[in-house]
């Protein structure tokens, strides 16, 4: 009995729930251009006037009932709305292009509404927090706060492209997943007539290699080309990006990040941006699109690690907004998952101000190739030391072990992975500390300094910093990429003069982590993180135009001159 009573609580819940919510489903309201667009409305039952919570979302209102009755029963008005152009709104999906000036007429229609009090929030993850993002950018005057979790700040460089190299496995399967409802929309308009002819799962398609068939490319998702020919920084990016434009932004914001999330550094960037301005607020946990829960790939992070729930948390902030609740977010600003000591810890800023930022050098005598190699991570400054080479072979990519991954978790699965595989290639450099003697906390911003040349012209250097168990189990913590040619400028690239040495800067994105007593630091330094990013054919061209390829002879430095270096901000 004892084992079933979770289900029977819920079977005499549901009904409760139900006889409190009145549901309205499809409810159309026009945008500024006459296009239609339908939502589906949770409210209760009660007579009154409530604040509403509003989603836009490009992946099915219907998925939102859970959510909607949630909300309802908490007492408010929970509006889940199809955007421009999906499932059951009208108008052409193009990602980001209406996001603001449908948001605006969305939140000032729902503020009208007769059982609303004029207060709207927003809620929802992913795309559904750049809808949020977007919306405040316009400024509609009912808008009363945001809830955005684990989004971009900046869609050219969190969210299409990182470091200046692409996102392939992102990029072709959310695109892919995309595509089967424009698929659909296509055939109900008779664009085709062989119903059903996308049968297979579209990830199992390269979008660059996209067969030709009935419905191309161009018809299925337009933007994904676009994409691909604005590989520089231009201004088909910056007038969409949200790191342009947070003096626009004044609503209180709840952000919420996690730390092996594909968008962690935009999320994080965003918070950056907006704090200051009144009642800002930020979360992080640990998997985001990488899952959710205790477990997320091959680490069990505790039980403490159990305590979010999305839509929980979502109300919870909106108590505190619009109802004033003295809640957990009347308190710090500021709540984090420390991973290592598997536990939530409050702070006053992100970043840290006690953390210290520390330089770990890169050493070696012989090679740093593989584990089988003499890497050397340590505080201690190099003096005369010979460099590191490797071959990077766009034929032979450094395959992705794990990481912040989406949106195919089946065929690759994301998270902390064992990178002792990746590790064992000639075509990684490993550098590693001691043993620890005691316990080492790292929490905030990672970067890597390195000095290195190529035979190429252009080339990928790629960073991963991980914890290493005592038991070799290497745990991957946040990892990096820089494409040679955007070095000095996301907008201008410029190719390298091959044997030229040069200084990149490689972001490796933030974390919080105890090393413990016992364990190693370890980085690791190559060329490639494939499918994760799209290969660089060292040619200076994508591999979206050509196939052509050859491949570079890369050298990693490591002396006085050259003092190559992971930087740390290590909590004392």
């Amino acid at each position: 009995m004892r084992r079933n009573l979770p289900l029977l609580i819920a079977i005499l819940i549901v009904p409760l729930i139900d006889a409190q919510v009145v549901v309205e489903r499809g409810v159309k309201t026009a945008m500024r251009d006459g296009t239609i667009l339908r939502a589906d409305i949770y409210r209760p039952a009660a007579e009154g006037r409530y604040p509403v919570l509003l989603q836009r979302t490009p992946y099915n209102k219907s998925g939102g009932a859970d959510a909607g009755y949630r909300m309802a029963a908490a007492g408010y008005v929970a509006i889940i709305q199809d955007v421009r152009g999906r499932y059951t709104s009208d108008g052409e999906w193009y990602p980001f292009r209406y996001e603001s000036q449908d948001g605006y007429d969305t939140v000032e229609w729902a503020a009208s509404l007769p059982y609303s009090n004029a207060k709207v929030g927003m809620f929802g993850g992913s795309y559904v927090g750049a809808t949020q993002m977007l919306t405040a950018i316009a400024h509609p005057p009912h808008l009363a706060g945001i809830c955005p979790f684990v989004t971009a700040s900046n869609y050219h460089e969190n969210w299409t492209y990182q470091g200046g190299a692409f996102e392939q496995w992102f990029n072709e399967s959310w695109t892919s997943g995309l595509a089967r409802d424009t698929a659909d929309r296509r055939v109900e308009q008779g664009t085709n007539a062989m119903h059903g002819v996308l049968k297979l799962p579209l990830t199992e398609y390269s979008l660059f290699n996209w067969p030709a068939g009935p419905l191309t490319m161009q018809e299925l998702a337009p933007y994904f080309l676009d994409w691909l020919a604005h590989s520089d920084y231009d201004e088909y990016w910056k007038r969409l990006a949200i790191d342009e434009h947070y003096a626009d932004i004044s609503v209180p914001a709840l952000t919420i990040a996690a730390w092996y999330d594909i968008f962690q550094g935009g999320s994080l960037r965003n918070y950056e941006g907006l704090k200051g301005k009144g009642k800002q607020r930020l979360l992080v946990v640990i998997g985001g699109h990488a899952g959710g829960g205790r477990k997320i790939g091959d680490v069990d992070f505790g039980a403490q690690a159990a305590d979010f729930n999305e839509t929980g948390t979502t109300i919870e902030w909106y108590d505190y907004l619009f109802k004033n609740a003295q809640n957990r977010f009347a308190g710090k600003p500021v709540r984090i998952f420390v991973m290592g000591a598997n536990q939530w810890r409050e702070e006053d800023d992100w970043p840290l101000k006690r953390a210290r930022e520390t330089k770990y050098f890169l050493h070696s005598s012989h090679g740093a190739n593989s584990l089988r190699g003499d890497g050397v991570l340590s505080t201690e400054s190099p003096t005369q030391e010979t460099a590191d080479n490797y071959s990077y072979d766009p034929a032979n990519p450094v395959p992705t072990t794990g990481g912040p991954l989406c949106c195919d978790a089946e065929h690759l699965p994301p998270g902390p992975k064992d990178q002792r595989g990746v590790e064992a290639r000639q075509d990684v450099l490993v550098y590693s500390t001691s043993p620890l003697s005691r316990d080492m906390e790292v929490t905030g911003p990672v970067s890597l300094e390195l000095y290195a040349k190529s035979s190429a012209v252009d080339t990928d250097f790629t960073a991963k910093l991980v914890d290493v168990w005592p038991n070799g189990f290497a745990q991957n913590l946040t990892e990096g990429i820089i494409r040679a040619r955007y070095r000095n400028s996301r907008e201008k690239p410029v190719l390298m003069n091959p044997g030229e040495v040069y200084k990149f800067t490689i972001d490796v994105w933030a974390t919080s982590n105890v090393f413990r007593q016992g364990h190693k630091l370890r980085l690791e330094v190559s060329s490639s993180n494939f499918p994760r990013f799209d290969r660089n054919l060292n040619t200076g061209r994508s591999a979206a135009s050509t196939s052509a390829y050859m491949t570079a002879a890369n050298t990693v430095l490591h002396d006085a001159e050259h003092p190559s270096a992971l930087i740390l901000p290590v909590v004392p």
